[in-house]
C-alpha cells in the first residue's frame, strides 16, 4: 500500500520519479504526486486516479530537478482528492508518508491552537507541520527527530526542505525503506522495483533508523543520532522480471512463471537419490527442530490459505501438531507459546504489518520463529531467527500467484525434512515425495497448456453473480483459495467450503445461476467428492471440476472440466491452484476489471 521514490544526483529527478512511480503501482493507490527543487524553492505537483494523470499534470513545463520525491497514495484518513494526495507541504517542508500515525488528532488539536492550518484530512500533515515547526530553529534531520519524538504510529517517511536543497532525509517505523547506491545519485524507496533499473545495490534501513541523502552520499543513523553501519546487498532480480514481458497483465505473466518459479525456490535444496532436505537452508538447529513439540503457523490472506496446507504436509508427515492463526488475530488471542514452539510466519513482502505483529508476539513468548519469505533483506526476514527465501521473483500483480505456489513448496520441503529429523519417515518414503517434486514444473507447464480451455469456461460463465468453491482434506484451502482470486480479480462473490459441509448450510444456495468449482483429484476422498458433485447436479447447479483426466465418473457428472495431471496429494494441492488462478483471471478480463490492481487493495498491507 501506498509508494515512495526518492532521487538526488546528476540526473533530471523528474522522469526517475514518475518512471519510480510507475513501477510502484502494484502496490495500490488512488492518488499521486511530486515535489522538485528548482531555482525559486520546491515545486508540488499532484493528482487523483492514475500515474499518467500525473505525467498529464507534468506536461506543461517539463520541469529539471537534481533532487525529488513522489508517492503513491492508498486512502487511510480522507477520502481520495487531490488536497488528500501526496506530498504535504507546510511552509518549506514538504514530505510523503507511508502508514498511520495514530495520536495524530491530539496532536492537530494542539497545532491548530498554535496556529497552524491544516489543508488536508489526513494523519500526515500532522507530520508536516511538527517538521516545520522545529526546523526554524534546527536543521532538518534534527527537525525531524524533534518531530518525531511527538508521534506515535507507523510511518516511511521522505522530507525535503526548501532551505536545504539537494538533501532528502528518510526514517522508517514500521513500514519498509529501502536506499538505492548508484554511480554519483541515491535513491530512497519503499520497495526495490522502484529503482531497480538504475541500481541493484541496496540497503535497508531497519526499525527506527534515519538517512540523509545528498548527491555526495548518504549516512545513516538511528533516531537518536548514533551513526549505524549498515550492509549492501546485491539483488539478483534483473529489471526484465519486474516488466510484462509480452504479456497482457502482469497477473498472467505471473501465472506463466510458476514452473520456473518452483524450480528456483526448491534448487539446491533437496537431494532426491537420498531422500533429504537440506535443512540448513532454514537457517534453524537441528536440535532445536528435533524437540520441537507443536508448530504454530500465522499469515494473510493468501499466505494464510498456503499455511493451512502446511497443517496438512506436517502433521501428516512429521506428526507434529500444527495452528494456524489469521496473522490479525493471533497475538489478541493471548496464545500459548514457549521455547519448544516454532512459529512459521509466511509473508511474500515481509513488510505485512499483522504478520509482523504476531512475529514479535511469538519472540517475546519464548517461540523460534521462521519466516517464510520471498524479499531478501525485508523486516521479517531480519526480525525472525530464521529464514526461508522463496526465490519466486518480483511479484507486481496484486493477487498473489507464484507467491503463494512457492511458498506451499517451501513448506512441503520442511515438512519432509522434519520428517526426516523426527524420524517419522524413512529414505524410501521421502525420495518418492522428493522426486514428484522434481516432476512438478513440468507437471504446471501442461496445465498452462488449458489456458484456451478455461479461457472459453469463463466465458460461459462470467456473468455469474455467485460463486462456490468445494475440496476436500488438503484441497480444501485450495477451495478457499479459489474463491479468494476470484473476489478480488472479478469482484463476484465467492465463497470456499469443505465439499462434506454442503449439507450443512450452503446448499440452499445452489441452482442453475451458481455456479460450483469442485477440486475432485483421485485420491482417498475421490468417492466423497463424487457424492458431493451429485447433490449439486440433483438440484441444477452447474458444475465446473478440476480433476484427473483418468477421472471418468467426475467427467461424465460436469458440466465442465479442467484436467490436470496426477501426482501425490501435497503437490497435487499445487496443480489445482494454478487453473482456479486462469479461471479468475479470466473472467476478471471479461467483466473488464483492473486484474492487476484490483480495486480497494494494496500488495503489501503495512497497516493494522
Amino acid at each position: 500500500m501506498c509508494g515512495i521514490i526518492g532521487y538526488t544526483g546528476k540526473k533530471n529527478a523528474v522522469p526517475i520519479i514518475l518512471d519510480g512511480l510507475k513501477r510502484l503501482e502494484y502496490r495500490g493507490y488512488d492518488s499521486a504526486g511530486i515535489a522538485f527543487f528548482r531555482e525559486k524553492g520546491i515545486e508540488v505537483r499532484k493528482c487523483t486516479g492514475k500515474i499518467k494523470d500525473l505525467y498529464s499534470v507534468m506536461e506543461a513545463d517539463k520541469p529539471f530537478s537534481h533532487t525529488a520525491i513522489g508517492h503513491t497514495r492508498w486512502a487511510t484518513h480522507g477520502k481520495p482528492s487531490e488536497e488528500n494526495a501526496h506530498p504535504h507541504r507546510s511552509d518549506g517542508i514538504v514530505l510523503v508518508h507511508n502508514g498511520i500515525i495514530e495520536n495524530y488528532l491530539p496532536l492537530k488539536k494542539k497545532l491548530i491552537e498554535e496556529g497552524y492550518k491544516f489543508t488536508s484530512e489526513t494523519d500526515t500533515e500532522v507530520i508536516c507541520h511538527l517538521i516545520e515547526k522545529y526546523s526554524k530553529d534546527f536543521p532538518l534531520e534534527d527537525a525531524v527527530r524533534r518531530a518525531l519524538s511527538e508521534v506515535k504510529g507507523a510511518y516511511a517517511l521522505a522530507v525535503m526542505n526548501e532551505k536545504e536543497p539537494g538533501k532528502i532525509v528518510g526514517i522508517k517505523k514500521d513500514s519498509p525503506l529501502v536506499i538505492g547506491l548508484g554511480d554519483g545519485e541515491f535513491f530512497l524507496a519503499s520497495d526495490v522495483p522502484a529503482f531497480l533499473s538504475h541500481s541493484r545495490d541496496v540497503i535497508f534501513l531497519d526499525e527506527g533508523e534515519m538517512v540523509v541523502m545528498t548527491e555526495d552520499g548518504v549516512m545513516v543513523t538511528t533516531l537518536a543520532g548514533l551513526p549505524v553501519k549498515k550492509e549492501v546487498i546485491s539483488v539478483s532480480w534483473s529489471p526484465s522480471m519486474a516488466e510484462k514481458g509480452g504479456y497482457r497483465h502482469f497477473m498472467l505473466k505471473e501465472i506463466y512463471e510458476q514452473p520456473r518459479a518452483i524450480a528456483d525456490t526448491m534448487r539446491g535444496r533437496f537431494y532426491p537419490e537420498s531422500g533429504e532436505v537440506n535443512i540448513d537452508e532454514f537457517g534453524m538447529d537441528t536440535g532445536d527442530l528435533k524437540e520441537l513439540e507443536k508448530i504454530f503457523i500465522v499469515a494473510c490472506g493468501t499466505s494464510w490459505h498456503a499455511a493451512l496446507i502446511g497443517k496438512y504436509m506436517i502433521e501428516e508427515l512429521a506428526r507434529i501438531p500444527v495452528e494456524v492463526d489469521i496473522a490479525s488475530e493471533f497475538r489478541y488471542r493471548n496464545p500459548i507459546l514457549g521455547q519448544r514452539n516454532l512459529l512459521i510466519a509466511i509473508t511474500q513482502s515481509g513488510e505485512t504489518a499483522d504478520t509482523l505483529a504476531a512475529q514479535r508476539e511469538a519472540k517475546r513468548l519464548g517461540a523460534k520463529v521462521l519466516s517464510i519469505c520471498n524479499v531478501v533483506g525485508s523486516t521479517a526476514s531480519r526480525e525472525a531467527e530464521a529464514v526461508f527465501y522463496t526465490h519466486s521473483g518480483p511479484e507486481i500483480g496484486v493477487a498473489s500467484t507464484k507467491a503463494f505456489t512457492t511458498q506451499i513448496i517451501g513448506l512441503y520441503l520442511f515438512a519432509i525434512g522434519l520428517a526426516r529429523l523426527k524420524g517419522s519417515m524413512d529414505k524410501d518414503s521421502t525420495t518418492g515425495l522428493l522426486r514428484d517434486l522434481l516432476s512438478l514444473p513440468g507437471m504446471i507447464e501442461k496445465v498452462l497448456t488449458a489456458d484456451g480451455e478455461i479461457a472459453h469456461i469463463a466465458k460461459e460463465l462470467f456473468k455469474a453473480d455467485d460463486f462456490l468453491y468445494l475440496g476436500r482434506g488438503i484441497n480444501y484451502p485450495i477451495a478457499l483459495e479459489g474463491a479468494l482470486k476470484l473476489k478480488e480479480i472479478s469482484y463476484i462473490h465467492a465463497e470456499g467450503y469443505p465439499a462434506g459441509e454442503m449439507k450443512h448450510g450452503p446448499i440452499a444456495l445452489v441452482d442453475e445461476a451458481v455456479p460450483s468449482v469442485f477440486l475432485a483429484p483421485k485420491g482417498r476422498l475421490y468417492d466423497k467428492v463424487l457424492s458431493n458433485i451429485e447433490e449439486v447436479r440433483s438440484r441444477g447447479g452447474r458444475i465446473i471440476a478440476v480433476t484427473n483426466e483418468s477421472s471418468t465418473e467426475v467427467r461424465s457428472r460436469s458440466d465442465f472440466c479442467i484436467f490436470v495431471p496426477e501426482t501425490n496429494p501435497f503437490l497435487m494441492a499445487v496443480l489445482l491452484a494454478v487453473p482456479l488462478q486462469l479461471l479468475a483471471y479470466h473472467i476478471g478480463v471479461l467483466r473488464g476489471c483492473d486484474v492487476d490492481q484490483p480495486r480497494n487493495l494494496a500488495k503489501s498491507v503495512t497497516v493494522e
